[in-house]
This record gives C-alpha cells, sequence and structure tokens, in this order.
C-alpha cells in the first residue's frame, strides 16, 4: 500500500510557487498543478498562449534549444514542453498553441 502524503510533503513546489510569485508575478498567468503523484514537481501551463510561454522561458533562462516541440489534436495544436530546476522544485513549463493551417502528424515526423 502507497503512503499517503501530508501536505507538508508538497512544500517544495509550493515554495516553488511562492517564489515564482514573487520574482515573476508581471508574467502571463498559467495554469498551476502540483500532485501528490508527483510530489516534487511544480506544472506551468499556458493554454492558447505561445507567447507567454516564451516570456516564461526567457525569464526562467531555459535555453531555446531544450525545449520540445510536438503538435496534438489532429494537427491543431502546438505543444511546446520544457523543464527547469526552480528552488529545488522540478518545473515543468507547458505551452499550447493553435495552428492557423493544421499540420499532418507525418510531416512533423520527418
Amino acid at each position: 500500500m502507497k503512503e499517503i502524503l501530508a501536505l507538508d510533503d508538497l512544500a517544495v513546489p509550493l515554495r516553488a510557487l511562492r517564489l515564482l510569485v514573487v520574482d515573476f508575478g508581471h508574467l502571463p498567468a498559467p495554469t498551476v498543478s502540483i500532485s501528490s503523484i508527483h510530489p516534487h514537481r511544480l506544472e506551468l501551463a499556458l493554454h492558447s498562449d505561445l507567447p507567454g510561454f516564451e516570456a516564461w522561458r526567457a525569464a526562467l533562462d531555459v535555453a531555446p534549444v531544450s525545449v520540445e516541440y510536438r503538435v496534438q489534436g489532429d494537427g491543431r495544436t502546438h505543444v511546446l514542453r520544457t523543464t527547469a530546476v526552480y528552488a529545488g522544485a522540478e518545473l515543468e513549463l507547458v505551452g499550447f498553441g493553435g495552428v492557423v493551417a493544421p499540420v499532418a502528424a507525418e510531416a512533423v515526423a520527418a
């Protein structure tokens, strides 16, 4: 049986979130996820906002080459994803944006 975590067990990502608000409160507001499944991870997701993703990426000093690019939703959605360490937490930054003309999955794989 898996041990049940206490809220205190999520202190690392919660502390990182607090510091992000202080350091980067002027940036676009992401959807924030913290889970007891991955108690050291903090996810920031920007839906329909690739410029917001880029603002966060630059503020966190993540190199552009560290960003993974995908297309999902039958070629209708760009997905940018990267990870970094911030205040001891594994920070996952995800950006979603619409595609003007759908991209075939085969073209992305090429």
